[in-house]
Parts: structure tokens; sequence; C-alpha cells
């Protein structure tokens, strides 16, 4: 959490790879260590799974509310997914960022895209490469309940979400785990310390220079 004696803006951090390349570990860890970095909840027409609980995995929503979100521009970025809608509601991630909390994004490049282009201050991206083309098909075939079929199609979307990393502000080579992470570690310390998220300085500036 924040310290309320030096207050700051929280950060959104968007972290896009290929399926296998390991964002979603990444980001798990990241949350397991700092409290008030936490993953965005996304709204969805499609029907809760067992075990999935409103609004902490999904904020679930009927097709007609969902469109009403989108009349309305509720969605930082929203997408149909063969039969159902997912969207980013803009209003919740705003309260986290303006308590001073950061929010990941597990999302591709184009939704990286559409999130920048309504927050442009507040988005940071990453984007996390295999080592090789080997390495990441290994790591997919090792994945509990994998099938050929399963890795031949992920394998096939791999280069083309490779091919957009230079649309991100930071790359990470995830060979090893562990330095991987300290490197995603680095980037959260560094950006929150960026001058537009330092809510304290502006004031102190002008204290300063009225002395």
């Amino acid at each position: 959490m924040s310290n309320s004696a030096h207050p700051r803006r929280g950060l959104m951090l968007v972290i896009s790879s290929p399926s296998g390349a390991g964002k979603t570990t990444l980001s798990r860890k990241l949350m397991d260590k700092y409290e008030d970095v936490r993953l965005s909840v996304s709204a969805t027409t499609r029907a809760s799974r067992p075990g999935e609980q409103d609004g902490v995995h999904y904020d679930f929503v009927d097709h007609t509310q969902f469109e009403q979100m989108i009349e309305d521009r509720e969605f930082l970025e929203w997408a149909k997914v063969f039969d159902h809608f997912y969207g980013t509601p803009r209003k919740a991630v705003e309260r986290r960022l303006s308590e001073g909390r950061d929010v990941i994004f597990d999302v591709d490049w184009q939704g990286a895209d559409a999130i920048h282009d309504q927050m442009p201050n507040d988005v940071v991206s990453v984007f996390v490469l295999p080592p090789s083309i080997q390495a990441l098909q290994k790591r997919l075939e090792e994945r509990p309940g994998s099938d050929p079929e399963k890795v031949a199609r992920r394998m096939a979307g791999a280069k083309s979400e490779i091919s957009h990393w230079r649309r991100y502000d930071y790359v990470i080579v995830n060979e090893d785990l562990d330095v991987a992470f300290e490197e995603l570690e680095r980037i959260l310390l560094t950006e929150r310390q960026k001058r537009l998220r330092q809510l304290r300085l502006e004031p102190l500036v002008q204290r300063l220079l009225a002395d």
C-alpha cells in the first residue's frame, strides 16, 4: 500500500507475451510480493465457471448490460471472443490509481494499444519473450492437459504476437524465471518514482519556492 505521507498515483502495468512465455507466472509473483498490485477485473458476458466469484475473477453481466456499457463508453478496451464479450471497466481502474494502487493487465498487443490510447500517462507496458521458439514449444508441451492440437494452435499465434514487441516500453527475456521477475520488479519500482506519479512534488516545490 502506498505511504500516505508520500502519496503517488498508481500505474497500469500492461504485460503481454505469447502463450507459454511466462506473463501469468510473473504477474502472480508480483502480486504475491506487493499487496497494492492487483490484476484488473474484466467484465464478461460468459457464464461463471465452478469456483469463479463475481467481482473477483470477473464481473459477470448479460449482453444487454454489456452493450449499454459500450454505448456509455465505460470500457478502456473491449473485444468479442467467439460468442462472448470481454472488457475492462474504466471506473474501477481509475479508483485504484487514485488510491495509489497499481493494476496489472494481462492482454494482447491490441488490448495494450487500446488501453494506452485511453490513458497514456498511466500505462507502463512490458513484453515477455521466450529465449527461443524451441523453449516456448517445450513449455507448452509440458503444461497440464496439453495436447498436440493445442500446442500447434498456440505456436501458430506466437510469432504473430512476438512481431509486435517494439510497441512496448520494456522487453524481458524469460530464460530464468527468477531473473525475469527481478527485472519486472525493477521496472515497477522505477516507474513508481516517475515525476508525474509523485503527487507530493507539486505542492512541495510551491512551498520551496515561496519560502
